[in-house]
């Protein structure tokens, strides 16, 4: 079955390619497209499109249909083209002429925009709260091992000390940075394009404010040309968002490759978490990070692969946009396992305590013995090269403590102020307000 069907067959191989991986795909959006057509049909009643009779019976199959979508039962058949087409065969198969009706008002073109709008939100929601566990386990791990310290580095020389409650709630901040994109990611998602149709509106009297408030959207996308725009843009505008996340992964994956070796020692994964060598007996891998740090980047690409895909369209629709689902749909998976899968590498490591007694780290504390003579009132240029002089003749001791009390140092990690930070972001999204109309809608 095609929407478009006009009595004539496609031929058989240009069929297979033009519907490509859609139907895979379009079980992901299966649950969001049956929402999206329940919001628009009450639309349709509102406005004299349907009866109210016609409008209870379609409402009824619908919630069905979408229970069957949620327990993963929903299925598209062999020679259904996409997910809209077989929702539209199934009303029609149990209820006839009334399952014809759903479509009036709309095109396959600003479906597939609902879609993925609400399926990106829900994504997105999920993302959010895997960030918030990653999050407070980094603050946990941050004031548990505040007082451990560590070699800073700068160009991987030994530069000044640090400590875990430093790197760990690093990490943490970068993902508030990282959650304000996400914010911003959600905010581009959250935007009705549904009455749209092909691009370019309907001579039906839509109601589109209706929709949107039915579908718990903060906003329109008004205009119907931008509306069909927006297909890839917002898909980018996300990829975006979790390439910043997977940016801050990959790095803290990084840093675990490193930190695990003998030549750095500074934390252990539990044996059960490394893997071995088939020639080496001795050796226990960190494939864990190694792996996360390949996802990330891959992760990374994903937003330049769209942006080749759409960057020398014209506006409308062009079947190009199809190919987005391809890279788009898979990466919030990916993203989620390496957070999950980062979380629990963090829970589970051990951090190794007195790394700077080693003699080999004690010109870490130049710095502080410079400033020590600072405050001793000798100039700090001059304090500069007496230490430095030190250092060279192989002479160099530290003779004082460590004191650091600004904000966000060794001392005064500010854990608390990151915290209400990453709080203040999170309260922005608003899924409460939007999950209360979803729940509205399909219950």
């Amino acid at each position: 079955m095609k929407l478009w069907d006009k009595g004539f067959s496609v031929d058989e191989k240009i069929d297979k390619f033009t519907v490509g991986l859609d139907r895979e795909l379009d079980l992901h959006l299966a649950p969001f497209d049956v929402m999206g057509t329940m919001a628009h049909i009450t639309m349709l009643e509102s406005v004299g499109l349907l009866q109210k009779e016609e409008l209870k019976v379609l409402l009824s199959e619908l919630k069905n249909i979408y229970n069957e979508a949620v327990q993963g039962r929903f299925v598209i058949e062999d020679d259904i083209e996409d997910v809209h087409s077989q929702v539209e065969l199934m009303l029609t198969r149990k209820l006839g002429d009334i399952g014809k009706k759903v479509h009036s008002g709309r095109s396959r073109n600003d479906q597939v925009l609902l879609d993925l709008k609400l399926y990106s939100r829900a994504q997105i929601e999920d993302v959010v709260a895997r960030m918030r566990k990653l999050f407070d386990t980094l603050q946990q791990k941050s004031e548990q091992y505040k007082d451990v310290l560590i070699p800073g580095y700068t160009h991987l020389q030994v530069a000044m000390p640090s400590s875990f409650g430093l790197w760990f709630g690093a990490y943490a901040e970068s993902l508030t940075d990282d959650m304000i994109m996400m914010e911003a990611a959600y905010e581009v998602a959250n935007q009705n394009p549904l009455g749209a149709a092909a691009g370019y509106g309907s001579s039906f009297p839509l109601n589109r404010t209706m929709t949107t408030r039915l579908l718990g959207f903060a906003d329109l996308n008004y205009n119907v040309v931008y509306a069909q725009m927006g297909r890839g843009k917002t898909e980018r505008i996300i990829a975006f968002a979790l390439a910043s996340l997977a940016e801050t992964i990959g790095r803290l994956a990084v840093d675990g490759c490193l930190y695990t070796s003998q030549n750095f020692g500074f934390i252990h994964l539990p044996k059960t978490m490394t893997t071995g060598s088939s020639i080496m007996p001795h050796k226990k891998n960190p494939d864990v990070f190694e792996l996360i740090r390949a996802h990330c980047n891959k992760i990374q690409g994903v937003a330049n692969t769209i942006r080749l895909i759409t960057g020398n369209l014209p506006s409308g629709y062009f079947r190009d946009m199809q190919i987005i689902k391809e890279v788009f749909i898979p990466v919030f998976a990916e993203i989620k396992d390496c957070i999950d899968i980062t979380t629990y590498a963090i829970e589970n490591m051990e951090v190794v305590d007195h790394i700077l007694d080693d003699p080999k780290y004690k010109y870490a504390f130049s710095v502080e013995e410079v400033n020590r003579l600072a405050n001793e009132g000798v100039p700090f240029r001059d304090a500069y090269k007496q230490v430095g002089m030190a250092i060279e003749r192989g002479e160099f001791e530290f003779h004082g403590e460590l004191h650091h009390t600004h904000e966000g140092s060794i001392g005064n990690l500010c854990n608390q102020q990151i915290a209400d930070k990453m709080n203040r972001v999170m309260a922005r999204f608003g899924f409460d307000k939007v999950n209360a109309a979803i729940d509205s809608l399909v219950k």
